[in-house]
């Protein structure tokens, strides 16, 4: 069994006050009583909070680079939804992204371009996708100009804001309706050879 260093245990317990409390809002001896450290164990391995919100966000862009690495490593429609899954379980771990999006914005510029540098990865990723499906036949080829352009952004935005919407609607984070909403955008565009492979293959994996 792996025994998290103490430098793991701080950056856990980081992402749990930034989830409760926002980032701005937490304070270093937050941390090391959360932490189970005294302030001054804390101040040995980070410095200040900064050195300890550019930690947690250099594993975040980690672990959102895993993810978009994983793509179509498969030509099935489950492809794309293992990798839902990898979202799912990102986002729902990450839950202060949203809320301190304005915050580190202003408080840490350089982070907030790499957000943003990661989204647009992620969206084009999901253009590309679509393309992909097309042209293996299970997607129906763009009824208009522009029309996979707003669903690349439609599935992009369930992706990415669908778990403070549940927050705020008091709704558990579960990763089978986060699924379901998800491919309730592309379900439409389907042909008929899509519709069965994604009820043969996709359908049972999200009532598993």
């Amino acid at each position: 069994m792996n025994t998290l260093t103490t430098k793991q245990k701080i950056l856990e317990a980081s992402i749990r006050l930034f989830n409760w409390n926002d980032v701005a809002n937490v304070r270093l001896q937050q941390i090391a009583d959360e932490t189970g450290i005294s302030v001054g164990n804390l101040a040995y391995h980070f410095k200040n909070k900064e050195a300890i919100v550019n930690a947690v966000y250099e594993n975040l862009f980690d672990e959102f680079s895993q993810i978009l690495s994983a793509y179509l490593i498969s030509p099935k429609l489950t492809d794309f939804d293992m990798q839902m899954e990898q979202y799912h379980r990102f986002f729902s771990k990450y839950k202060f992204y949203l809320i301190d999006l304005f915050e580190i914005e202003r408080s840490y510029p350089a982070i907030m371009e790499r957000w943003r540098e990661c989204i647009g990865k992620m969206l084009l990723q999901i253009r590309k996708r679509l393309d992909y499906y097309v042209n293996r036949g299970i997607l129906r080829p763009e009824p208009a100009p522009g029309v996979y352009d707003t669903l690349s952004n439609n599935i992009w935005a369930t992706i990415v804001f669908w778990a403070p919407q549940q927050i705020l609607k008091d709704k558990p984070l579960n990763e089978s309706a986060f699924k379901q909403t998800a491919w309730a955008h592309i379900s439409p565009y389907f042909t008929p050879k899509g519709l069965d492979e994604f009820a043969l293959e996709v359908q049972p994996m999200m009532l598993s």
